[in-house]
């Protein structure tokens, strides 16, 4: 695997295999990486003949200065996990090669940008637009792989992509998750043992709450998401919404036609982590 801290750098080297006909696969990440990340390394490598990881905490996209100083960084076993799965090219860029000036972008994500994250987070997604906007115009990859877990931000970067009319393919890969069904996140390691143990019920609590959304109603699931997380010390909800899995439309009523997910965000301690579910 070659490392890159400059995108002078890596660009002459993809220039080299672009001219050679090879399809370039993307997965940007911010390190502290886990085997949800290798998964998507693993589908850049089934699909694409060179596939590019970088890893950048990008300054733009938090909204807590407290976050990013707390945001995990692993960089050593990030390195051996990367290359133990066959990644060709890492970029580690720093914040001055990704904003050598001050990015004043402002994009519009319309209805994105007025629910769920983007109204908690506000002026989120409009850092992930400039970091990705940046990256994937850098990279110029044939396709690029998220994780589906970040559901609205993949929504967020698909329409990133349209209104910039960037060829690249955006491909949403599944959720991956541990043992006992928690979803991977970086932030995870951030958890004490009592904390783990409990963030382990979130998975449960969603697919509980499918099951009433489809016998009893999208009211009564809210009522027992809302009334089960109260009751569990060092757990405290942000929201939970049943929405149009095409739009992010918040659903009143539940119906088999239309294509349903279930999100989630809630604090475990002091770690917010998120969650999704798709009905089937």
């Amino acid at each position: 695997m070659q490392v890159f801290t400059t995108i002078k750098d890596l660009n002459s080297a993809l220039r080299v295999l672009i001219k050679m006909g090879k399809t370039i696969g993307f997965v940007p990440t911010m390190g502290a990486l886990h085997q949800g990340h290798i998964s998507l390394i693993n589908y850049s490598k089934e699909q694409c003949d060179v596939t590019v990881c970088s890893i950048f905490v990008n300054p733009t996209q938090f909204n807590n200065p407290e976050d990013l100083d707390k945001y995990p960084k692993t960089p050593e076993n990030d390195k051996l996990l990367l290359e133990k799965a066959g990644c060709d090219f890492l970029y580690t860029p720093s914040v001055e090669d990704i904003y050598p000036e001050k990015d004043n972008r402002k994009f519009d994500f319309g209805f994105l940008d007025t629910v769920l994250e983007g109204v908690l987070r506000p002026g989120h997604f409009n850092g992930v637009g400039q970091v990705v906007s940046i990256l994937l115009e850098h990279v110029a990859p044939n396709k690029a792989f998220f994780g589906s877990k970040d559901y609205q931000q993949v929504m967020v970067v698909k329409e990133l992509v349209k209104q910039l009319n960037l060829p690249v393919e955006i491909i949403s890969c599944p959720i991956l998750r541990e043992f006992d069904g928690l979803a991977m996140s970086s932030r995870n390691i951030r958890l004490n043992d009592q904390e783990r143990i409990i963030a382990s019920l979130i998975p449960k609590i969603m697919l509980k709450a499918s099951i009433i959304v489809k016998t009893q109603g999208i009211n009564e699931s809210k009522q027992f998401v809302e009334e089960i997380t109260s009751k569990i010390t060092d757990m405290k909800l942000d929201y939970f919404e049943v929405c149009d899995s095409s739009s992010l439309v918040i659903l009143d009523f539940y119906e088999k036609t239309t294509p349903t997910i279930l999100l989630i965000a809630l604090f475990v301690g002091k770690i917010r982590l998120i969650d999704n579910l798709v009905i089937e």
